[in-house]
């Protein structure tokens, strides 16, 4: 009798882990591919055949509790570089797809409130800025623009460039710098910021 029971014991401990072993041929084929993906010189192409086939796996087997967990950090980890680069509206989305399966994630809640902050930015952060911060100062306080929203021009003695932002009113603001350092902020196309004079 107990020789019986320990299997179905077993048996009823992998299900209830989502973890069973008619996928474990398919689980040993993503762990292959993660292998090649977290290489030291792993190539984007065999990252992102990692996460499609983690993404894949998890479709197909959506209660294997450690894919799933291992797919919501990929995704978590794929938004903070979307946020890092200004792509606040498409990191949103991959918090939202987080959150939507674990709603206690506090990493992407996090990175949703901080996403969300820097889609648009008001008129108290631009107050923050001062003549003569870095890129660097500046991109703390406003978060990056969104690609494709700046502007570079290279003079004979100068550099200069613009960085455009959505403002919580509707409107666009403009941060300008001269060589790296912060010339003027405009909250409006004609309006500057007074603690920018």
């Amino acid at each position: 009798m107990r020789r019986l029971l320990l299997p179905v014991v077993l048996l009823a401990f992998a299900c209830a882990g989502g973890d069973s072993a008619d996928n474990s041929r398919e689980w040993l084929h993503v762990l292959r591919h993660k292998k090649a993906a977290v290489a030291p010189n792993a190539t984007p192409q065999q990252k992102q055949v990692y996460a499609d086939s983690l993404g894949a796996f998890v479709q197909k087997h959506p209660t294997h509790s450690r894919a799933r967990e291992v797919y919501m950090r990929i995704q978590i980890d794929f938004a903070n570089e979307l946020a890092a680069l200004g792509r606040y509206q498409d990191s949103v989305r991959f918090y939202r797809a987080v959150l939507a399966h674990d709603p206690g994630n506090a990493d992407a809640q996090r990175g949703m409130a901080s996403a969300v902050a820097h889609l648009a930015v008001s008129r108290d952060k631009l107050l923050q800025l001062e003549k003569g911060m870095s890129q660097r100062q500046v991109a703390h306080i406003l978060g990056k623009p969104i690609p494709g929203w700046t502007v570079r021009v290279e003079r004979r003695d100068s550099v200069m460039e613009a960085w455009y932002y959505r403002k919580t009113d509707g409107g666009i603001a403009g941060v300008y710098f001269r060589d790296g350092d912060l010339l003027v902020a405009e909250e409006n196309s004609n309006a500057r910021i007074a603690a920018m004079n």
